[in-house]
């Protein structure tokens, strides 16, 4: 049975809390006083360098197997970045297919700063005139 993204993610978070707490009492050497000073110095501002040396290895090593195990039960993991454009098919042209600048139902193309001229950054190329005319 596959597990729903929720419970994996929940796993995954629970594990990473887990191995972060365990990397605070590694990093007080048993000590109380000095755990919970490293607890009491993490705030909203605390940044990773902030943190203890043991607890970031250990939040390294909790986002490589977090990511692992995503793969691993079959979730893909995006850039983030959009994907390149592909060839698609043409969309066929003849009467009732016109579109904006086309005189179709989307009227006349609008061109301002809420929408790039037509043809992107291409350089203007003057036509050449014919020969024989």
């Amino acid at each position: 049975m596959t597990k729903s993204a929720t419970d994996l993610m929940q796993e995954i978070i629970f594990s990473a809390v887990i191995d972060g707490l365990e990397a605070l009492k590694s990093a007080s050497r048993g000590v109380p006083n000095t755990l919970l000073r490293d607890i009491a110095s993490v705030h909203p501002n605390t940044t990773f360098a902030d943190l203890p040396k043991e607890l970031q290895a250990a939040i390294s090593a909790s986002v490589r197997s977090s990511f692992t195990r995503l793969l691993k039960e079959g979730y893909s993991i995006s850039t983030g970045r959009p994907e390149p454009a592909r060839g698609g098919t043409p969309r066929p042209s003849g009467p009732g297919r016109g579109g904006p600048g086309r005189g179709g139902p989307g009227g006349p193309r609008r061109e301002g700063p809420h929408r790039p001229p037509r043809g992107g950054n291409r350089p203007l190329v003057k036509p050449k005139p014919r020969s024989g005319q």
